[in-house]
């Protein structure tokens, strides 16, 4: 007898599910007499954070071996987008670096329909207005104190929705922020409406143009008064952008650039990758945008958020992950065996410094400290490539894990931002593990 087709799939799929209770029963029992793992960090809800007028949910990634002063990541998902979706998709190379280093991940998300963030209001684009961005900064303090984070490295990245709001919130609170990676997004102000709408047409299709001026007057305005220095700014956008057109990726180039005080002109430009475009601005590269050739809206694609994350300064911790102190076998060297550039650019009550050294005698340093003064008045707010203690005055700035060694005639470039009250001048009584350098 021929058994009908309807009666042999109902057959076949009696057997799969008889199978696969048979292996769901083995699963659990096995499980049952397995050892118990240790307990592994997980994305975690966080309620009662602080003012929160948009009624915003608050997610934590905490590693387990968490620094003893860590970093903190406040990251920001696109339209339609969840925390547990950036953080297990577009933002999973942020996850693995928080393992490695140490670091807290801050994860807002959205409640509204759509799920996109308020760019556009009058509150959302004035500090403390009592927006979006007032929830996430009340998550930003509530982790401050929770986890001990070290003040002068917090950051912020986000993809789309997400990237418009890094831009607000380095305008707003730029005494918080000491760098910032926006992916897709546009300038600071650019979604500003007056009918009450999150979405404007004009920016969205890269239309609303404006000078670097007209730019930077609009991002200062969103913190009036405010005469210290602005995050770091690394602009990322793909020229094939239909949603949040290419061209906004030039205006927020002419935002950043005008705030920080640097030439439109580019001090550099490099090729990451095949596709990638890097202009860097500024004699600290203090803004850098990346251009993906043929790239469209879907970004992060693979590799950028690891370039991202050494932009951020998250791929060195504060402190060991195990430790409250930061052990280094140092090697001075020979008397006379090191030399040092510092270049500065300075703007307002603002600068950054670069600081190259160079060791010029004949054996390797293994593990530096490069000490120096600070002009009176001078206060530095973050730093890159070094830790940094304390932030006036007589400064130590120590190596961090990928930099420790200098082969002989080999350099090291490290560089910070600092506040000032009229003396810009370059840091000076340069040592190098206790060594004096020459002046170059």
């Amino acid at each position: 007898m021929t058994i009908p087709n309807h009666d042999r799939r109902v057959t076949r799929y009696r057997v799969v599910a008889l199978v696969a209770a048979a292996l769901s029963l083995i699963a659990a029992v096995a499980f049952s007499f397995a050892p118990r793992q240790a307990h592994a960090a997980s994305l975690t809800q966080v309620t009662g954070f602080g003012a929160n007028p948009t009624n915003l949910n608050m997610y934590v990634y905490a590693p387990d071996r968490l620094a003893a002063r860590p970093a903190l990541l406040l990251m920001i998902h696109y339209c339609t987008g969840t925390a547990s979706a950036v953080h297990n998709g577009g933002g999973r190379d942020y996850v693995t670096a928080a393992d490695r280093h140490g670091f807290v991940i801050v994860y807002p998300e959205a409640t509204r329909d759509g799920r996109c963030f308020d760019v556009s209001t009058q509150n959302a684009l004035r500090r403390n207005g009592g927006s979006d961005s007032t929830g996430i900064m009340s998550m930003v303090a509530h982790a401050r104190q929770r986890y001990n984070v070290d003040p002068s490295r917090i950051v912020v990245s986000g993809i789309s929705s997400g990237a418009m709001m890094t831009n607000v919130l380095a305008a707003e609170y730029p005494d918080v922020f000491s760098a910032a990676s926006a992916f897709a997004g546009v300038p600071a102000g650019c979604f500003a409406t007056t009918d009450g709408s999150l979405w404007n047409s004009q920016c969205s299709g890269g239309t609303l143009q404006k000078t670097p001026q007209q730019w930077g007057d609009q991002a200062r305005a969103m913190y009036p008064g405010y005469t210290g220095t602005y995050p770091r700014m690394q602009l990322w956008h793909g020229t094939n952008d239909t949603t949040l057109a290419y061209p906004n990726f030039g205006e927020a180039l002419d935002q950043w650039t005008n705030v920080h005080g640097v030439s439109r002109t580019p001090a550099s430009t490099d090729q990451p990758q095949s596709n990638w475009t890097r202009t860097r601005y500024g004699t600290t590269g203090v803004v850098e945008g990346i251009s993906a050739q043929g790239t469209g809206h879907d970004v992060p694609t693979s590799g950028m958020v690891g370039y991202a994350i050494t932009f951020l300064g998250l791929d060195r911790p504060s402190t060991d992950p195990t430790t409250t102190t930061t052990t280094t076998t140092t090697t001075p060297p020979p008397t006379g065996g090191c030399s040092v550039k510092a270049a500065v650019n300075a703007w307002n009550n603002g600068l950054t410094e670069t600081i190259t050294i160079t060791n010029t005698s004949s054996t390797a340093v293994n593990g530096w400290r490069l000490q120096f003064a600070l002009p009176g008045g001078q206060t530095i707010t973050g730093g890159w490539s070094a830790t940094y203690s304390p932030a006036s005055g007589q400064v130590t700035a120590s190596n961090v894990s990928y930099n420790g060694q200098i082969a002989p005639s080999a350099q090291v470039s490290i560089g910070f931002q600092a506040t000032h009250t009229g003396n810009s001048a370059a840091a000076g009584g340069f040592t190098l593990n206790g060594v004096q350098c020459a002046v170059a």
